[in-house]
């Protein structure tokens, strides 16, 4: 049944491209084709990994592996910092939620799962999921195998690991494709991460790994859309041929571990340092505004957010109601990276917004598209293609705009879906 928040989700589709579309360098060139089959891959991901026979029980498997990973991380992380980490506790507990700390209790899945990662990616398994989309994309998105086998690659590895395993032919792409591959790097969130981000939500949302996992993958085609609306490719250029044999490669098993594990360490160091960077930006604009009150209550910068983003939020399909909330949601992700939205939408009491707003909220936060990454963007980039650091600069403000906007697109076709879809 088609309800009026279905339609709000339509017309937040319809402005996200008109937006875009405004944003082009060209828009005589809009790439008609692609915009339609972008929203069918996206509608049919959806429906795959949700509707279809047999589909509940892969999501169900796919959360009982995170929480296996969680319990089986939870016990390395106890024999390292002990009651920190949710060990045995040396004195009277009076409130169990205060034990939460995130340093010890979350950033400790993304060292297990990116050496996992790098594990499966050596044994060939994440290697072939990962070509397995990469044609996909090649297919049914008419992008050149290089860049079709970066966007992939974005979906489980991140925006700086995936130009790795295309480095060979970064030097050609074009500019269209190298903002293509930006914009789906801030799109999309690496594996590592994903499962934190299930493990923030599982208290509060049902099929939380599910829906994370749907999140980044649908959210690549967005990407891929709002980059080509953006800076059209011009014809007779692009199209790298890539020969899918990636420099991303490690000398045995256990290289593949270690490997993992360091690279690991350096996105928990970077995660950390950007958090209490940001929080205390924060913190010191709202004392410097403190001072201001509005409507009864003090003026912070997580109001103003909300005030701003919430006719944003209110046209991915949340309610007007949730959609002061959900705005403030969207702000923060923004200001402060998506790892503490998603802790401040884990700690939303289930009755203070609807399930579908923290459904949807998921979708359109599930993506690193935030101040922070810009400046981790930049630097990758610049390492691994110094030559064209200046064009990465004139890139990539345009592509947090593209990169934002895409997760809120996937939310909005999420939002154009049947409840029934959902159970």
């Amino acid at each position: 049944m088609f309800t009026t928040l279905n339609a709000q989700s339509a017309l937040g589709l319809i402005v996200i491209v008109v937006v875009c579309w405004l944003l082009s360098e060209d828009r005589k060139r809009f790439p008609w084709r692609l915009a339609l089959g972008a929203v069918a891959v996206q509608a049919a991901l959806v429906l795959a990994l949700f509707a279809l026979p047999g589909s509940r029980a892969v999501l169900a498997a796919i959360t009982g592996s995170v929480d296996a990973l969680g319990r089986a991380t939870n016990e390395g992380a106890k024999f390292v910092f002990g009651y920190l980490a949710g060990g045995d506790q040396p004195y009277a507990v009076t409130s169990e939620p205060a034990l939460f700390t995130f340093a010890f209790q979350v950033l400790p899945l993304i060292l297990v799962i990116s050496a996992l990662s790098a594990l499966l990616w050596h044994w060939k398994i994440l290697k072939a999921i990962t070509y397995g989309f990469g044609l996909l994309f090649q297919r049914t998105m008419g992008l050149g195998g290089a860049s079709a086998l970066a966007v992939a690659a974005n979906i489980f590895l991140g925006m700086i690991e995936s130009p790795i395993v295309i480095r060979a032919y970064l030097d050609k792409l074009t500019r269209s494709e190298l903002f293509l591959m930006m914009v789906v790097g801030l799109a999309t969130v690496a594996g590592s991460t994903m499962v934190a981000y299930a493990a923030i939500l599982a208290p509060v949302l049902s099929n939380a790994a599910g829906h994370v996992l749907v999140a980044s993958i649908v959210s690549a085609p967005a990407g891929v859309l709002l980059a080509r609306i953006m800076i059209p490719e011009i014809p007779g250029q692009g199209g790298a041929v890539a020969d899918y044999s990636a420099s991303l490669k490690y000398d045995s098993s256990i290289d593949a571990i270690v490997k993992g594990t360091s690279d690991g360490l350096m996105v928990v160091l970077n995660i950390s340092a950007v958090l209490i960077v940001f929080v205390a930006l924060v913190a010191l604009v709202n004392v410097m505004i403190g001072g201001f009150w509005l409507f009864g209550d003090p003026v912070s910068v997580e109001r103003v957010l909300g005030w701003l983003f919430m006719p944003v939020a209110w046209l991915t399909g949340v309610s007007w109601t949730d959609a002061g909330e959900a705005g403030r949601l969207l702000g923060v992700k923004l200001t402060l990276t998506e790892f503490v939205a998603f802790i401040e939408l884990g700690r939303v009491p289930p009755e203070a917004i609807s399930e579908r707003t923290r459904m949807l909220m998921t979708y359109a936060l599930c993506g690193f598209a935030n101040i922070g990454s810009v400046g981790i963007t930049v630097t990758g980039l610049s390492v691994l293609m110094p030559e064209r650091r200046t064009e990465v600069l004139g890139l990539v403000w345009k592509a947090l705009a593209a990169g934002f906007m895409a997760t809120l697109m996937t939310a909005s076709v999420v939002g154009l879906m049947p409840a029934a879809v959902f159970g």
